[in-house]
C-alpha cells in the first residue's frame, strides 16, 4: 500500500513543481505592473495556488487511478504504468503551449486564458494569428522551451513506470482503493466545504494581478469552458430580481423629455465611424498626447464633443454590440455569440432603415469574424462590404485593407448612395500588430510606439475622408459620429483591466448639419458608448424605446452614469466617483473616493443591480 501511495504522491510532486515553475515565469513576466507588492505578499502566490494546484493535477490523474484501480482488485502482479508517463509528456507540451498563450492573453485582455480566448482562436484562426503577432516572438519561444525541457526532465526523474504491489486480501484492495479515490475526489471538489473549489478559493491579494498569479492557468480555463456550457444560469445574483430591476429603473427614470436638439434637420444623413482601440489616452484633449491624433484633436473645437464616455467593455465585439445595439457588456459572456439571442435586441440600422434610411456597413478585414456578419445583416443593414469585396492588391495587413482603403471605398459609395443614409465603417489598422503601409510615424522599436504610429496613421485616414467628404453636395446634411470600440492598455500601458482610464474612450458628433450654438462645446457628463442609439433617435424625433439600456445624453433630466465589465467583473461610474468590483474574488478593486462611504455604497449596489439584470435580459431573449 506503501509503495502506492508513494506512486501516485510522485505524480502529485511533479505536477506541482510544474504549476510551481510556470506561476514563477508569470511573476516574473508581470513583476512591474505590481511595484508596491512586498516580498512576502509575492511569496505567497506560491502557497495560496495550492489548492487549485492540487485540484488540476487530481483532474489529471483521474483516468489514471481508474485504470490502476481495476488492475489492482483483479491481479496480484506488477502493473505497467509506463503508459503514464507518455501520457504526462502530452500533458507537458499541451501545458507549456497554454501556459505561453495565458502570458500572451493576459498582457493584452487582464485575464487569464479562457473560454472566450479559445473559441476566439478555433472560430477566426487567421484573426488569433494577427493578434498575436505583436508578441515577443523569441521571447515565447525561449519560455517554452524552458517549460518543456523542465517538464521532460522532471518526468524523468520523477515518475515511476510501474507499480509492484505487495500480496493483500481483496477486501483490504477494495477499501484501499475506496479511500484513495475519495481522496482524489476531495482534491477535486477541494475538500468537505459546502462551497466547491473555485478561482477564489486562491485569492488573498487586495493586488489582482498576484491573485490571478496564484488561480491555476489549466483548471481556470478548464472551469471556465464547462461553465461556458451552461448558459442558462445567471452567475451575478446579488439581490432579488425586483430589488436590482427597482434599482435599475431608477437610474433610467427621467422626470420629462427636454431634450436639446442640436441639428438644423430632423432627418440628417449619419456616418458612424467605431474607431479601433481608439481609447481617451490617444488623444491631446484626454490623455495629453501631443502629436498621435492632431486632426481629430482639432475636429473636437468645431463639434459636439462628449469628454467623459466609457466604453462598455474592454473587447471589439462588446464595442459594436454597444456602439449600434445600445446593449451592454456581459462580463465573460458575449451576446454576438448567440445569434438567436442577438437578432432579438434592436439595433440603429434597423429602426432608422424602417424610418427611410439607406444602410451599409463598411469594414476591411472578415465580418464573418466575431459573428459580426451576423449581427450586420440581422439588423437592417441593406449593404455589408468586407474584405471580400476588396482587391486582392488591396489586403496588405494581417486583418485585411488598410483604413484608408476602406474609406475610400465608403467615400466611392456614399457620393452616389440614395438619401438620407446611415453608413457605419470599424476600422482595424489600430490593433495588433499594429502595421501600417509605408512610415511609422514614431517608430516601430516596441508597441507603444507602434500603437502609436497606427493611431496617427487612422487619424491622418479619417482627415482625409472627411478633406474629401467636404467636396460633395451630401455633406452639409451629414451627422458625423466618431466613437471608439473600446480602451486600450497602450500607450500608457495601463496594465489593470478593472481602472475607468481602460474604459474611456472619446465620443464626438462633427458636421455642418449640427448648429452652429453647439459646435466646439464640450460635455462632461459622464455617459457611456451604449446611450449613443438613444441619444441619436431623440435628435431625429423617433421612439428609442426598443432601446432599454440606452438613454439620451442631450437630455438635461438623463442621470450621468457610465456601467463597463470585464470577464470577472464590473464597474460603475457617476459625475464624482468609480468603483469596480471582482465578482471572483466578491471584492473592490478600485475605488477614488474611498472616504465618501456613502456614496461607494450607492454605485456598488448600482454596478451589482445593473450586472444582474443585463444578464437576466440576456437570458430571457
Amino acid at each position: 500500500m506503501l509503495k502506492v501511495l508513494i506512486f501516485f504522491a510522485r505524480f502529485f510532486i511533479f505536477w506541482l513543481l510544474f504549476f510551481l515553475l510556470d506561476r514563477f515565469i508569470f511573476v516574473c513576466i508581470f513583476l512591474k505592473n505590481i511595484p508596491n507588492a512586498s516580498f512576502t505578499e509575492i511569496v505567497a502566490v506560491f502557497y495560496h495556488g495550492t489548492r487549485l494546484d492540487l485540484a488540476a493535477a487530481a483532474y489529471m490523474i483521474a483516468v489514471p487511478l481508474l485504470y490502476f484501480v481495476i488492475r489492482f482488485l483483479l491481479t496480484q502482479r506488477k502493473i505497467e504504468m509506463h503508459w503514464l508517463k507518455m501520457l504526462n509528456k502530452v500533458y507537458i507540451i499541451l501545458f507549456s503551449l497554454i501556459a505561453v498563450v495565458n502570458f500572451n492573453i493576459y498582457r493584452e485582455w487582464g485575464s487569464k486564458v479562457n473560454a472566450k480566448a479559445i473559441g476566439f482562436a478555433f472560430s477566426a484562426p487567421n484573426e488569433a494569428l494577427a493578434s498575436s503577432a505583436s508578441s515577443p516572438i523569441i521571447f515565447n519561444l525561449a519560455v517554452l522551451a524552458v517549460l518543456i525541457a523542465s517538464g521532460l526532465t522532471l518526468n524523468k526523474l520523477i515518475l515511476q513506470r510501474e507499480l509492484q504491489p505487495q500480496r493483500t486480501p481483496v477486501w483490504a484492495k477494495a477499501l484501499f482503493s475506496i479511500l484513495l479515490t475519495g481522496l482524489t475526489f476531495l482534491m477535486i471538489r477541494g475538500g468537505f466545504g459546502v462551497s466547491p473549489n473555485n478561482q477564489s478559493m486562491a485569492y488573498y491579494s487586495d493586488k489582482q494581478l498576484l491573485n490571478h498569479a496564484a488561480v491555476n492557468t489549466e483548471w481556470n480555463l478548464i472551469a471556465d469552458v464547462l461553465k461556458s456550457r451552461h448558459s442558462n444560469h445567471n452567475p451575478y445574483l446579488y439581490y432579488p430580481d425586483q430589488v436590482a430591476e427597482q434599482q435599475v429603473k431608477d437610474l433610467y427614470g427621467i422626470k420629462k423629455d427636454t431634450t436639446t436638439h442640436i441639428l438644423k434637420t430632423s432627418r440628417p444623413n449619419i456616418v458612424v465611424v467605431i474607431m479601433e482601440s481608439f481609447t481617451a489616452d490617444l488623444t491631446q484633449t484626454l490623455g495629453n498626447e501631443i502629436g498621435i491624433t492632431p486632426k481629430f484633436d482639432s475636429l473636437i473645437h468645431h463639434g459636439l464633443f462628449f469628454s467623459r464616455i466609457y466604453s462598455t467593455g474592454n473587447r471589439t465585439d462588446k464595442g459594436i454590440i454597444g456602439t449600434l445595439a445600445g446593449y451592454p457588456s456581459l462580463a465573460a459572456q458575449s451576446i454576438v455569440k448567440f445569434p438567436e439571442k442577438m437578432e432579438r435586441i434592436s439595433a440603429l440600422s434597423g429602426e432608422l432603415l424602417n424610418n427611410g434610411y439607406h444602410t451599409s456597413f463598411f469594414y476591411g478585414g472578415q465580418s464573418e469574424f466575431d459573428n459580426y456578419k451576423a449581427f450586420i445583416l440581422s439588423h437592417g443593414y441593406d449593404l455589408l462590404i468586407d474584405k471580400a469585396k476588396f482587391d486582392a492588391k488591396d489586403m496588405n495587413s494581417k486583418w485585411g485593407a488598410y483604413d484608408g482603403v476602406v474609406f475610400n471605398k465608403q467615400l466611392q459609395y456614399l457620393n452616389t448612395a440614395k438619401q438620407p443614409f446611415f453608413s457605419t465603417q470599424m476600422t482595424l489598422t489600430n490593433h495588433e500588430p499594429f502595421e501600417v503601409p509605408g512610415t511609422y510615424k514614431f517608430g516601430n522599436t516596441d508597441n507603444i510606439h507602434k500603437f502609436k504610429s497606427t493611431a496617427f496613421y487612422t487619424d491622418s485616414c479619417l482627415n482625409d475622408f472627411l478633406s474629401r467628404a467636404k467636396k460633395q453636395p451630401w455633406y452639409k446634411n451629414t451627422l458625423f459620429v466618431f466613437v471608439a470600440d473600446h480602451g486600450h492598455i497602450l500607450p500608457k500601458e495601463r496594465q489593470e483591466v478593472y481602472i475607468p482610464q481602460r474604459y474611456h474612450i472619446p465620443l464626438l458628433f462633427f458636421g455642418d448639419v449640427i448648429k452652429e450654438e453647439y459646435r466646439g462645446k464640450t460635455m462632461d457628463q459622464v455617459g457611456s458608448q451604449i446611450d449613443i442609439p438613444a441619444t441619436l433617435l431623440h435628435q431625429l424625433d423617433l421612439s428609442a424605446a426598443p432601446f432599454v439600456w440606452s438613454k439620451n445624453l442631450l437630455n438635461p433630466e438623463t442621470k450621468n452614469f457610465a456601467y463597463f465589465s470585464w470577464d470577472n467583473g464590473m464597474g460603475f461610474i457617476d459625475n464624482k466617483q468609480c468603483v469596480t468590483f471582482d465578482n471572483v474574488g466578491k471584492m473592490v478593486l478600485y475605488n477614488d473616493r474611498p472616504q465618501d462611504a456613502g456614496n461607494t455604497t450607492i454605485l456598488l449596489k448600482n454596478a451589482k443591480s445593473y450586472m444582474q439584470s443585463a444578464y437576466k435580459h440576456f437570458l430571457s431573449l
